[in-house]
C-alpha cells in the first residue's frame, strides 16, 4: 500500500486543482477527488502497469463529474440556505470581476470544449493525453480546443461590453 500511496500522493494536487475548475467549490472538489482517489484504489488492479497513472486518475475524475453532472441534471438544482444568503455582489476590484467574467464565460461553454479547455490551458496535459483522458481522437481535442478558445474569447468580449455601463 505505500508504493500506491507514494504514486497517488503527488497527483492530489493536479487532481484538486482540475476538480475545482470543474466545480467551483472546494468542498464540493475536495469530495471529488476523494472519490477519484477511492476508485482508483478499488480498481487498482485494473491499472495498466505500462499507462500513464496521471492520465488514469484524471480520466476516473473526469467520468465521476460527468456521472454526478448528469445525476444533477436529472434532478434538478439544489440551493442551499447559505448559499441563497450569499447573492449580492463581491468587491469591485477590477482583477476579481475579470475573474469572474473569465468563470461566467467558462461554465457557459459546452462540457466537452470546457474539460479540453482545462486540461490542456491549466493542467497542462500535451493534446495526445487529453485525447487519451477524454477518449476522443487527436483532431477532435483540436478542434473542441480550437472552437473552445474562440467561443471564450467571444463570451467574455461580449460580457465586458455588457457590464459597461455609458454614463451621459
Amino acid at each position: 500500500m505505500d508504493d500506491i500511496d507514494a504514486l497517488l500522493e503527488p497527483e492530489i494536487p493536479a487532481l484538486r486543482r482540475y476538480a475545482y475548475a470543474l466545480l467551483r467549490n472546494d468542498d464540493a472538489a475536495d469530495d471529488l477527488v476523494q472519490d477519484c482517489l477511492e476508485r482508483a484504489l478499488s480498481r487498482w488492479y485494473l491499472r495498466r502497469r505500462d499507462g500513464d497513472l496521471r492520465a488514469w486518475l484524471f480520466t476516473i475524475l473526469r467520468n465521476l463529474y460527468i456521472s454526478d453532472l448528469r445525476r444533477r441534471r436529472r434532478r434538478g438544482p439544489h440551493v442551499g440556505l447559505d448559499d441563497a444568503a450569499a447573492l449580492g455582489l463581491g468587491p469591485a476590484q477590477e482583477a476579481q470581476v475579470e475573474t469572474r467574467d473569465l468563470l461566467v464565460a467558462l461554465d457557459q461553454l459546452p462540457e466537452e470544449q470546457k474539460s479540453v479547455l482545462l486540461l490542456v490551458g491549466v493542467e497542462d496535459f500535451s493534446y495526445e493525453e487529453t485525447a487519451r483522458i477524454l477518449g476522443i481522437p487527436l483532431g477532435t481535442v483540436m478542434s473542441r480546443l480550437a472552437r473552445g478558445r474562440q467561443r471564450l474569447r467571444s463570451l467574455i468580449e461580449n460580457g465586458r461590453a455588457s457590464l459597461i455601463r455609458r454614463v451621459k
